[in-house]
């Protein structure tokens, strides 16, 4: 009786344990939902992806993806993440810089982020990322609506 007891347990811890490792190669398959597109830049050899529900950025705050992917479309870790929104100053209205936080997501490359856009208009995008895929950065443009 106790040795069957104990045949029972063990089977069950190696099931418990193949279950486990077999969970979490799927789960890192799992696509992150990024939305639609608000702008896809290159950064080096990278594309980097910024996208939302609406696939427009707009002013107030808000919840932001941004994706790494190489050539092929395959999502790239990028270690740690900045994106800084940026309007010159015009007129007596003062220079404004937006910083977005960002978290990471289960799916690596692919970024989490919030951010709280003063004002609609045109904005300077500072993109830089540096860690297990190198460092890049760049800017660009894009308009909140």
């Amino acid at each position: 009786m106790k040795k069957s007891i104990l045949a029972i347990a063990f089977v069950s811890m190696v099931a418990l344990l193949i279950a486990a490792a077999c969970g979490s190669k799927t789960a890192s398959n799992v696509s992150v939902p990024t939305g639609k597109t608000i702008k896809s830049v290159m950064v080096g050899n990278l594309t980097a992806t910024l996208s939302n529900s609406t696939g427009k950025l707009k002013p107030g705050d808000q919840e932001v993806m941004l994706a790494f992917t190489d050539s092929s479309g395959k999502p790239v870790d990028v270690g740690a993440v900045s994106l800084n929104f940026h309007m010159a100053q015009m007129g007596t209205m003062a220079e404004m810089n937006d910083a977005t936080a960002f978290t990471t997501t289960g799916t690596p490359g692919v970024y989490r982020g919030k951010v709280n856009i003063e004002v609609a208009g045109e904005w300077q995008g500072q993109l830089a990322y540096e860690g297990p895929a190198g460092s890049g950065k760049t800017t660009f443009t894009v308009t909140a609506q």
